[in-house]
């Protein structure tokens, strides 16, 4: 590969040479091929497609696969990022969203989106849902989707309530509707971000589905996280009203067992954060659960207040989460679950995830027809050569200095290692004077060696 060489300029090129893992079932994958991209769609895809005249993308030393899809990022929170590192659950709670979310004027969560989504391609994730419970006003709302817009990722803007309110606010999600996603061919679309029946009562967290349904989107809900989903409140919740197969759940920890078939049975999607899971204490990440009820969990990062917003760490924690469980049962002469492949886990972070935000027809995998979310990882870097299995070295050794080529919809997002027409001082800049003024509007102050809201400023 040439570290000089520009990239093209528009969105019609040949990848070429790049060991390809397609995540396709009926394509499967190739040691050495080429993908044909036209006008931002994949349209072949072998070892013999060729494109005289097509400007070319050397692609060897590179793993090409799909975009990494995180399926659930607090993304105005970009800008707080190891500001809690040490935080459990209910720490991140008082600090993050009874102090800080309600002093974020709209240029902060401009500046938050914009940071994360900017991070998340760097790091290869093409594909985001935007858990957005920070819509203090109309102009929040509108600068969230703006960012998201500017960063040039696919996204799902998943509409939740304001700080300090329970519930999504019906007025404020049918004026954005109407206003910012009139199309659902948009690379941002938008879905709602339900608080759940665990927080609220069943009455109002059904709310949130009719106005869904309303407004013909999808829903992403919060469920069975630390001691809130201890008490069934779910179950009873599902089977009195029946949500239908659009539904994220993000979590699942503390679920019950018959809570976990009615999810299955609903034909909703999984959507599980191992490392915030473990690290805050939500409980043990429920990967084995869903597969045992025949759901593929995608992967999401949650946030990056205490948690590396790469998707590389996401894959590590969920192999890790699942095979040390089942190994302690073998250990305990148990029946043990079989223990997942890097494989499996590489299908989490990207044909699982497009599915579970209903972007499958799209992203996820490389397939003719689908849009080119593409990236190319290096296999020819310190950290993991020589490479002996492609799905193992993503799972097990890369990390973000890896990820060398970005595209989504075929337009070059990150190049080389660079991301591409960013200005990352700026970026960084904006980011910390945005901290600095939602912090100092919280009474407080920060600290390198102490964090936000550091002393003397106790909140």
């Amino acid at each position: 590969m040439h570290a000089n060489d520009l990239p093209p300029t528009g969105s019609t090129f040949l990848i070429r040479g790049g060991c390809v893992l397609t995540l396709d079932p009926g394509l499967g994958d190739f040691e050495s091929a080429n993908v044909l991209v036209r006008d931002g769609k994949i349209v072949d895809v072998g070892p013999d497609v060729e494109a005289p005249g097509v400007p070319e993308i050397d692609a060897r030393n590179t793993i090409v696969l799909p975009g990494f899809v995180d399926t659930h990022r607090h993304l105005w929170q970009g800008i707080l990022r190891n500001s809690v590192p040490d935080a459990d659950l209910a720490e991140y709670m008082s600090t993050v969203h009874n102090v800080l979310a309600a002093n974020f004027q709209p240029e902060d969560v401009y500046a938050g989106n914009y940071i994360s989504a900017l991070g998340a391609l760097n790091s290869g994730v093409t594909t985001i849902l935007d858990w957005s419970q920070v819509q203090n006003t109309p102009q929040h709302s509108d600068a969230a989707v703006d960012a998201l817009t500017a960063a040039g990722i696919r996204a799902v803007f998943a509409f939740g309530p304001a700080a300090g309110e329970a519930g999504v606010l019906p007025d404020d999600a049918r004026n954005i509707a109407g206003r910012r996603f009139a199309s659902s061919d948009s690379l941002v679309t938008l879905a709602l971000a339900a608080a759940g029946p665990e927080v609220l009562p069943a009455d109002v967290a059904a709310h949130d589905w009719r106005l869904a349904k309303e407004l013909d989107v999808r829903v992403a809900v919060h469920v069975g996280v630390s001691q809130y989903g201890q008490h069934r409140h779910l179950e009873q919740f599902l089977l009195d009203n029946p949500v239908g197969d659009r539904t994220l759940f993000i979590h699942g920890n503390t679920l019950c067992d018959t809570e976990w078939q009615l999810i299955a049975d609903s034909g909703g999607a999984v959507s599980i954060s191992s490392a915030i899971e473990m690290q805050m204490g939500h409980g043990t990440p429920p990967i084995q659960r869903a597969l045992d009820r025949g759901l593929v969990p995608s992967l999401s990062v949650d946030v990056e207040v205490s948690i590396a917003g790469d998707f590389f760490t996401q894959m590590r924690s969920a192999f890790a989460a699942q095979r040390v469980n089942a190994n302690e049962l073998m250990l305990r002469g148990e029946t043990a679950p079989a223990l997942l492949r890097s494989h499996d886990v590489v299908n989490f972070a990207t044909l699982a995830g497009a599915s579970a935000t209903g972007l499958a027809d799209r992203t996820g995998s490389i397939a003719v027809g689908k849009q080119a979310d593409l990236i190319l990882l290096r296999t020819d870097l310190i950290n993991v050569a020589p490479v002996n299995d492609a799905y193992g070295a993503i799972v097990t050794a890369m990390d973000t200095s890896n990820v060398d080529t970005v595209m989504v919809a075929g337009k070059i997002r990150k190049w080389r290692g660079k991301l591409v027409d960013v200005d990352i001082e700026k970026v960084c800049s904006e980011a910390r004077d945005a901290r600095e003024r939602v912090v100092r509007r919280s009474g407080g102050k920060t600290s390198l060696l102490t964090g936000v809201l550091a002393e003397p400023a106790r909140i």
